[in-house]
């Protein structure tokens, strides 16, 4: 294999697993993202679910450190190649079982299991195997070619960015936003008729009654519908209630039909929270906790 490559695979693997890991370990979210992901089908239980996604995140971390600190070893890379088959395995068998199910691989953002998700675990894997071979430390090779060191860092960064979906905001978005300025707006002139299903999930995640909602909501957007001039996005959840413990729900939102960013930034949106199992009305008070910052026109 090629010497920079090997020699500076412990580098990059060992920083994507130290942030992922600590995500993992340290993150305040961790719990509630592992209700979403498949962990909680294969063992039965919200709380090991959390608990076995806070012991990946300390593996992950314990394997960092390895590799940042003795590269040049096998065992490290040997160990991080593990790790990437092992998360590949889980993927494919969370894909399989329970497609709607979110990925968990960073502990900071939710999601269905795409491609980037596969890809990233791939890269873990190669790059384990890559630092298996290595033969001189990272610092070594950085300090004897520092400017191919330097290039293969900055490859490596852009490559971990376009297969991390939780740092879309840092390059995705912005290029986006720039299109637009540069070919213009593709919904102008639309704002009579209804507007895409992705502009109006797009408004709906800006907007507070989102963010009031997000402690509940479990999924993507599972299904969509108009009706009257409203439309219906359902997503998937779990409310937690003292006398019940956690429930299954749909989550409904409903906003106006032709809305979207380019026509409104305080949309009125309808919030419905309905028993998976009953179908019945479940009485949520949304806006609890939120008095310190502005709510967007709710209807009811």
């Amino acid at each position: 294999m090629i010497p920079i490559v090997s020699d500076l695979a412990p580098l990059v693997c060992g920083l994507l697993l130290a942030v992922t890991g600590a995500g993992k370990l340290f993150g305040r979210r961790t719990a509630q993202l592992a209700a979403n992901t498949v962990l909680v089908r294969v063992l039965n239980d919200g709380r090991r679910a959390g608990l076995a996604l806070r012991a990946v995140g300390a593996a992950e971390l314990a394997v960092a450190a390895a590799l940042l600190a003795v590269p040049g070893t096998l065992l490290p890379g040997v160990a991080t190649a593990v790790l990437g088959a092992g998360f590949t395995g889980y993927l494919g068998y969370a894909r399989a079982t329970a497609p709607e199910s979110s990925c968990g691989c960073s502990a900071k953002a939710e999601g269905p299991i795409g491609v980037r998700s596969f890809a990233r675990a791939g890269l873990v894997l190669l790059g384990g195997a890559a630092a298996a071979t290595a033969t001189d430390p990272w610092w070594t090779e950085a300090a004897r070619r520092p400017g191919w060191s330097a290039a293969f860092a900055v490859a490596a960064a852009l490559l971990l960015c376009a297969v991390s979906a939780d740092l879309d905001h840092v390059w995705l978005l912005p290029l986006r936003r720039l299109r637009i300025r540069l070919f213009g707006n593709p919904l102008a002139g639309a704002a009579d008729g209804p507007v895409p299903v992705a502009a109006s999930v797009e408004l709906l995640e800006q907007s507070v009654a989102w963010q009031a909602a997000s402690p509940i909501v479990r999924s993507a957007l599972l299904d969509h519908w108009d009706d009257e001039g409203w439309r219906v996005l359902r997503f998937a959840g779990v409310y937690e209630q003292a006398a019940r413990g956690a429930r299954p729900v749909n989550v409904l939102f409903a906003l106006d039909l032709g809305a979207s960013i380019d026509t409104t930034s305080s949309p009125a949106v309808r919030v419905s929270v309905i028993d998976d199992d009953t179908d019945e009305m479940v009485p949520v008070d949304l806006l609890a906790g939120m008095a310190t910052r502005q709510v967007l026109p709710m209807a009811t």
